[in-house]
């Protein structure tokens, strides 16, 4: 039967007599050895046979024999004065180490911190260092519970099967976030910025509501970018405390913040210490205007593109580092960017650590230096940025060792996440009733930061499926490509007495001109299909029954400018999007679609959008544009009225047959209604719209006319557990007899 103990602290005993005077030792003997040599154990002694020792030459070897770790009991018997007797007791070697109940974290990740291994000897003081590493490796995961019981099993020829028994416990939720001293912004608003998450039913396949004490560091970096990229550059975190609870199952996090003054941007100079350097023409690089909300991140921009253009022109060596003269008298701040020589420092080599599922060159390619260049500090800031943003990790570390007079070698160490993604959503809309969505995403598939998602929904009146795949770097250049396929099913018996299937696959290139400026270019062969057409369905319909192909180029530019797209409060969006069919497939046509949208928020919680969205499309070669390329306006678009409420119908039948153009425009207010806590804000809108007639239009058969509706209404925006949730309640001003209206509409999802 084997034999179990618990790991004790085994006690050394030394039996020496005190001499008051150095006495003479002739010869050692040694007992006990089994593995050791003798020599070795002589090794590590100062007292040598036939020598003078000292009282104190026998405590000093004392001490190095037992902390060589060797031994677990070493006595010394100086009995016969001639003779130093040593008996000791070896430490056994380790066989075999396991580790028992981990379930979370794997054995690789483990063996990776403990220090004690197979064939290593048994201590008991690593073994407790063993097991405190381990703990820390838990408590990283938000475990704070996780017991770990080291055990041993005695075995022949003095070997032990060293046991880490886990007990991994449950990990430490966070129960609540709290912020004190935030006055311009709520609590919602600041727990959509950080990492930590309060623990809710709905996140059980997210790791954000787990404590952990480096991401709660990390929040902090987040709250302080967020109000310093919003005008309040004296924003600073005065303490971050977590109280854990009783039972070590909980905590709760304290942000104390001190917002300070919002601040516009005053005068702005650029001042130069360097010969020859033109400032005038880096006026161009600067991403910050007199007037505009002070913004740190434009101000981080301005120096990079400044760097650069100066290293461009010869100048590798530069300092650019902005000076604030603050005139809290009138709420202004002047910027001043001094540009001073730096030291000539190279970089020697790039190191990376800590990304065992990540490829390197995915990281490396974030860089915005390589070996053998200059050291720049702004660049060095901006790769880090780069590396984070491709939420891969959890933390980004980047340090610099200096291995020579001139050089240094970049040190990156970075810590995994999942970038997988599994979602759920139910809900209900007005428009197509219950729905069910499903997906899974992975960020980072193959390690190698490609994207590949699946997507499948159901709702009463749609069906649909995607697959698909994006390279965000394609032939090695900053050029993301990707392929979508789909499926969807549209039912239309409400509004034109049909139904639809599409079906087809897309191609798409994008790439970034600036941070805010991307261009997208796609390529869609797809088959429409319009069925189970209504015998007493318009003639219109019943002439387009069937299926069409369509081959169509399409590119779309897009200049974004907003503070965040989640949670938007200040800023401008502009699209402007080209589409052209024909070349190959049955459709021929031209279409074009805009849309401009600016937000403004005053009194800190009430933002008014304010946007205009348009489309044309037009067909050539003979060709009419079909009914399911055209527009329709009403129910998301245009509230008041009903999913294609508003435009051409026939007489008879009351088929909504669309348009070849579209106006829709207006102005929406946002404000707090006292359920910040629970995510719910009111609105106010007014809705203002036009859509163009169809081809083949007949006066005698279609009414139609191309006045403007208009409507105003409120609604109630709330970010549910299982996504955003849109109230309106929508009451028409104008319209026309045949339009169709609805007052009340409920919808799932986020839109623009």
């Amino acid at each position: 039967m084997k034999k179990i103990l618990y790991v004790g602290l085994l006690s050394s005993l030394v039996s020496l007599q005190a001499y008051a005077e150095d006495f003479y030792i002739k010869q050692i003997d040694i007992e006990g050895l089994q593995r050791v040599e003798k020599e070795t154990v002589l090794s590590y002694m100062s007292v040598q046979a036939e020598s003078t020792v000292s009282q104190d030459d026998l405590d000093s070897s004392f001490r190095s024999l037992y902390n060589t770790g060797l031994f677990s009991d070493i006595n010394f018997d100086t009995t016969d004065r001639n003779t130093l007797k040593i008996t000791v007791k070896e430490n056994p070697i380790i066989g075999k180490r396991a580790f028992d109940g981990n379930d979370k974290i794997d054995d690789k990740v483990l063996e990776a911190e403990v220090q004690l291994g197979p064939r290593s000897i048994f201590d008991k003081a690593k073994v407790q260092q063993d097991v405190q590493r381990i703990l820390d490796v838990y408590r990283k995961t938000g475990r704070y519970s996780v017991t770990v019981d080291p055990k041993i099993i005695e075995r022949e020829e003095n070997r032990v099967d060293l046991i880490y028994e886990i007990d991994e416990g449950t990990a430490a939720k966070i129960d609540k976030i709290n912020f004190l001293g935030n006055v311009h912004y709520s609590a919602s608003d600041l727990q959509d910025e950080i990492m930590s998450k309060e623990s809710r039913w709905y996140r059980f396949f997210s790791s954000a509501e787990n404590y952990d004490a480096e991401k709660m560091e990390y929040d902090k970096e987040l709250l302080r970018r967020f109000y310093t990229s919003r005008g309040y550059a004296d924003f600073s975190v005065q303490s971050a405390v977590a109280e854990l609870s009783e039972d070590r199952k909980s905590f709760i996090l304290t942000f104390t913040l001190e917002e300070g003054p919002r601040y516009e941007v005053g005068k702005t100079e650029i001042i130069s210490n360097i010969n020859g350097v033109d400032t005038k023409s880096l006026y161009k690089d600067l991403e910050i205007e007199e007037g505009d909300w002070f913004n740190s991140e434009g101000v981080e921009k301005s120096v990079s593109e400044m760097t650069e253009t100066l290293g461009k022109k010869g100048f590798a060596f530069v300092d650019v580092s902005p000076e604030y003269n603050r005139r809290p008298e009138d709420g202004k701040i002047d910027v001043n960017f001094v540009i001073n020589e730096s030291e000539r420092i190279f970089i020697n080599r790039i190191n990376i650590t800590g990304n065992d599922r990540t490829l390197d060159e995915v990281i490396r390619r974030e860089f915005r230096l390589d070996e053998g260049d200059a050291l720049n500090v702004s660049k060095l800031r901006d790769s880090r940025r780069n590396i984070e943003n491709l939420n891969f990790f959890s933390k980004v570390d980047i340090q610099t060792d200096s291995v020579g007079d001139d050089k240094v070698d970049v040190n990156t160490k970075v810590e995994e996440k999942s970038t997988g993604y599994f979602n759920v959503g139910i809900g209900y809309s007005t428009t197509n009733g219950a729905l069910l969505r499903a997906g899974v995403t992975e960020n980072n598939f193959r390690g190698k930061g490609q994207e590949l998602g699946f997507n499948i929904g159901f709702s009463e009146r749609t069906k649909d499926y995607d697959i698909n795949f994006t390279e965000p770097y394609f032939l090695g250049r900053r050029l993301s490509a990707g392929i979508d396929l789909f499926m969807q099913d549209q039912d239309y018996k409400d509004e034109a007495s049909y139904d639809t299937r599409t079906t087809g696959a897309r191609t798409r290139f994008g790439w970034k001109y600036t941070d805010n400026l991307y261009h997208m270019a796609r390529y869609t062969y797809s088959t429409n299909k319009i069925r189970n057409v209504k015998s007493y369905a318009s003639e219109y319909v019943k002439a387009e029954q069937g299926s069409a192909t369509t081959s169509a180029f399409g590119q779309t530019l897009v200049y974004d400018k907003r503070d965040s797209a989640v949670n938007t409060k200040e800023g401008y969006y502009l699209l402007f999007g080209h589409d052209v069919s024909g070349l190959g497939g049955d459709t021929k046509y031209n279409r074009f679609d805009a849309k401009v949208y600016k937000f403004y928020t005053f009194y800190d919680y009430y933002t008014l959008k304010l946007f205009s969205t348009g489309g044309y499309i037009v067909g050539y070669g003979g060709e009419d544009v079909r009914m399911s390329d055209r527009y329709y306006l009403g129910g998301q678009t245009m509230r008041g009225f009903e999913f294609a409420g508003i435009g051409a119908r026939d007489k008879q039948t009351d088929d909504a047959l669309g348009g070849n153009w579209m106006m829709y425009s207006g102005a929406e207010l946002t404000f707090p209604i006292g359920l910040d806590e629970l995510g719910i804000k009111g609105r106010t809108f007014w809705d203002l719209g036009a859509l163009g007639k169809p081809d083949n239009f007949n006066s005698q058969k279609i009414d139609y006319t191309s006045k403007l509706r208009s409507s105003v209404g409120f609604g109630f925006d709330w970010m549910s557990p299982m996504g955003k949730i849109n109230i309106d309640f929508g009451f028409p001003v104008s319209k026309a007899p045949y339009d169709e209206t609805e007052v009340f509409r409920l919808n799932f999802g986020t839109s623009l």
